[in-house]
């Protein structure tokens, strides 16, 4: 047997099937067209009468955003000191090629 994913379906989605529903079709028409069971259309239908606002915002990993922007963030710092770095250890050159031009015209 061969391991199924799960499929996931939009905001967007979730609320044109809600208004569907509210607007009289029925849900076992609604389940068939869109090969969706009718428990997680009724599901879904609770979860936005419950809090509209906050329904179907996402899949409940806010915790590997979290982690993903702080692991940004140090990107950021470590490329920010080798750029500083390396602005430095480039002035110093320039500052030596600019010596070496001077002793080869003094010379």
């Amino acid at each position: 047997m061969g391991k199924t994913s799960r499929t996931r379906y939009t905001r967007e989605f979730k609320l044109s099937l809600i208004r569907e529903l509210e607007s009289g079709k029925k849900l076992g028409q609604l389940s068939r067209e869109n090969n969706i069971h009718p428990n997680m259309i009724s599901r879904w239908k609770l979860e936005y009468e419950k809090d509209p606002e906050s329904a179907f915002k996402g899949n409940g990993n806010t915790y590997k955003d979290a982690a993903r922007n702080e692991e940004l963030e140090r990107l950021v710092g470590k490329l920010y000191a080798e750029n500083d770095f390396l602005k430095k250890a480039l002035g110093i050159l320039e500052k030596r090629v600019q010596e070496e031009k001077e002793r080869s015209k003094a010379g």
